[in-house]
């Protein structure tokens, strides 16, 4: 469910707010990505299911536990996610916007439409797990 990314000038020494279209497809195409929250954690990677809208990568946490990966993000944003064999640093940004939430509510009911995958599209329409709905931003970009 990637959209078009509108384009913007590139200003020398700034960093994209964004990860590299390339990468944000690959994403797109995987049913789970990996993540490793928490740059001094000692958090094993665990799999996600991950979300394009707008060419940006998103993903809720089922659990919302203290001490899990959302937890981790909120205290120490630094990670590293991996997509295929590739291990990409990044920054965990919570998300805010409530247009965005929404969006990524709908990209999970696309994405995820299986039988299956029904009880937790439904499960994470939840206002805590809505709530827990992260962006993954290179790791310089704030």
């Amino acid at each position: 469910m990637a959209a078009t990314r509108s384009r913007t000038p590139h200003v020398p020494g700034v960093k994209s707010r964004r990860l590299p279209a390339r990468l944000v497809a690959a994403a797109d195409e995987a049913s789970i990505l990996g993540i490793r929250a928490g740059a001094a954690s000692v958090h094993r990677f665990v799999g996600v299911w991950p979300i394009v809208v707008e060419g940006r990568l998103f993903a809720r946490s089922w659990t919302v536990r203290p001490g899990g990966w959302f937890d981790t993000f909120q205290r120490d944003p630094i990670g590293v996610i991996t997509i295929g064999e590739r291990h990409v640093r990044i920054r965990a940004v919570r998300v805010r916007s409530e247009r965005l939430k929404d969006a990524v509510s709908a990209g999970y009911a696309t994405k995820y439409s299986t039988k299956g995958s029904r009880a937790f599209v439904i499960g994470f329409r939840r206002p805590r797990r809505r709530d827990a709905t992260i962006e993954f931003v290179p790791r310089a970009a704030r």
